[in-house]
Formats: C-alpha cells, structure tokens, sequence
C-alpha cells in the first residue's frame, strides 16, 4: 500500500511486545539445515529498531530469520518478502520496495541458497512496495512472475489504472516486470514437494492475492497463510461507492480470507500481524483464529471507509 497515514494503528497492540523484546536477532532459532546456515554475508545486520510503526523501515536491512520449516523471512523490517524452499527449487513471494530487491536477494544468499534456484515469484498485490523489487528480483532468479489476472497488466507497465483505489498517489509507480503469467484463483503452486494455493482476495487492489500452504518442522506440520492487505485506503479522487462491483469483490475476498486455512499468519507488512513479536515468543506464533480476525478488521474498515462516504467525508 502507498498510503502513510492510515495503518499505524494497526498494529500498536503488537509494538507493546516489540517495544520489550526488540526485532529478531541477526540469528535464526532452531536448528538449521545445513544447505541453511547463515553466513557473514548477514552478521552484521543489525536487529530492526524497536518502536516501529507499520509504515516504518520499508528500505531497512532486516536479518532474514526461519519462521517455520521451509519458510523463511527475507524482507526488510518493514516489508515482508518470503523464501519457500525445496530441493528441487524455491519460491519468493513479494519483493517489497525497489530498494529492497537487492537486499532480499542477499538474505536469501546469507540463508545459504542460491537465487538461481528460485523457481517463481509471486505478489501479494500490484503496488510499489511489494512489487516493487519485483523487477530486481526477476533479474537475480530468472524466474517468472505468476499473477492473478487482474493484476498482470498493472505489474508489466509498473503502476494501476484507475481500477486501483491508490492510483493516482505520487510515487507509487515500480519498474515494469518483465515476465508476467497470468495464473488463475485457486491455482497451484508446484515446486518439488511445495504445493502453494493462490486465493483472490482483491480489495486492496484489483489484483489483490493470498497464499497458503503447509510447512513442517520436527514433525509439527503448520497451514501457513500469507493474507494481503485488507485496508480501504484510496487516493484523493476514488470513491467505493461508485465501484459497486469492486466493493462485492472484496466483501467477497474478505470472505475468503476468514476461510483460509491459518495455523500460522503472515501479512505483506510483518508488525500488521505482529509477526516480528512472535518470532520472539512475545505472542503465540500459531493462532488458527488469526485469519479471522484479519478478515474482520477489513470488513469493519470498508464499512467505515462507506459510511465516510455517505456522510461526505471521503474522499
């Protein structure tokens, strides 16, 4: 999202925890394989500042970290990008703000794997600060970019149309992708043993996408959910109300994510599900409820966002 005023509230519950424990260490916990052992290449990150806001440190170096299993965090302190690996390839999901691609490529390296191995990207939804590295990335890998239809065109020009609520925001264009599939609702994933399931959550974004899939660790087998953003943020110009279709679409999404399967969440910026204060055991990692929490707070929001409108208060 390109909005900085809107989502720090989101997540002060969870900057109490963090304020106490501080980001994650430049360590990961647990036991490592070795294909995954973290190198100099990442020892002197430093740990993510405490006090954060959800809007903050997009362009700063985070520590890459496992989450659980095959998953891994490679974004930065503020955005989230994800490794999924496998032995027969890996998958990146988002690649946060153009300044970010670099770094994610070099957490992923420091993590012990090889960006070439990388066999597919995806994206949460189609604005610069998830897609935004995208282009680096793609260059790095040589992978494909997969994408909901809705959100092919946006991610190869490298900015919305009036579709997108936040089109006209200054700066929130991204370099143009340059190699976009067109992939479908409730397509699969396969990658070796990786089986990840895209689901239309549009909203956010026409494109707006989510992805589940199970990852296991020391016989603990978790449903992993990557939820897209659920705010009704838009430019100065756009109403919803005059968009009937796009507001049933993301009722609809908001639907959709209350049914994902949700052992374990994950959110496009990390501290909007507080996942920085999980890692450090500050709040249960595993919350199976979390999803639909997620979804309620989008629904209450467009039903705010609504009602500002009727009442000529919004745009």
């Amino acid at each position: 999202m390109t909005a900085r005023t809107v989502l720090k509230a989101r997540s002060r519950a969870g900057l109490t925890a963090l304020a106490a424990a501080g980001l994650f260490s430049a360590c990961a916990s647990g036991p490592v394989p070795p294909a995954a052992v973290p190198t100099a290449d990442n020892e002197h990150i430093a740990p993510c500042p405490d006090g954060m806001g959800v809007m903050d440190g997009w362009d700063r170096p985070a520590p890459p970290h496992r989450i659980h299993g095959n998953t891994w965090y490679v974004g930065t302190c503020g955005l989230t990008a994800l490794l999924i690996t496998s032995d027969q390839g890996h998958v990146v999901i988002d690649g946060a703000s153009a300044a970010a691609g670099p770094l994610i490529a070099a957490n992923i390296r420091a993590l012990g794997f090889d960006p070439a191995q990388v066999r597919y990207l995806l994206n949460s939804h189609e604005h610069h600060d998830h897609a935004g590295g995208l282009a680096y990335l793609q260059q790095a890998t040589g992978a494909p970019l997969l994408a909901r239809q809705a959100a092919v065109a946006s991610l190869r020009r490298g900015h919305g149309d009036r579709s997108d609520p936040q089109q006209l925001e200054p700066g929130s264009g991204f370099a143009p992708i340059g190699q976009v599939q067109a992939i479908a609702d409730e397509h699969v994933v396969r990658v070796g043993g990786l089986a990840i399931t895209v689901h239309a959550t549009p909203g956010h974004t026409p494109g707006g996408t989510s992805f589940s899939w199970r990852s296991c660790e020391q016989g603990q087998c978790l449903s992993i959910a990557y939820t897209d953003s659920v705010s009704a943020i838009s430019d100065a110009v756009y109403r919803y109300d005059q968009h009937p279709k796009a507001v049933a679409d993301f009722r609809a999404g908001l639907q959709t994510l209350a049914a994902m399967p949700c052992d374990l969440h994950i959110t496009p910026h990390p501290l909007a599900s507080d996942l920085f204060a999980r890692l450090q055991g500050q709040a249960p990692l595993r919350d199976p409820q979390a999803c639909q929490r997620y979804a309620q707070v989008g629904q209450r929001g467009l039903e705010r966002r609504l009602g500002e409108e009727a009442a000529g208060r919004k745009p």
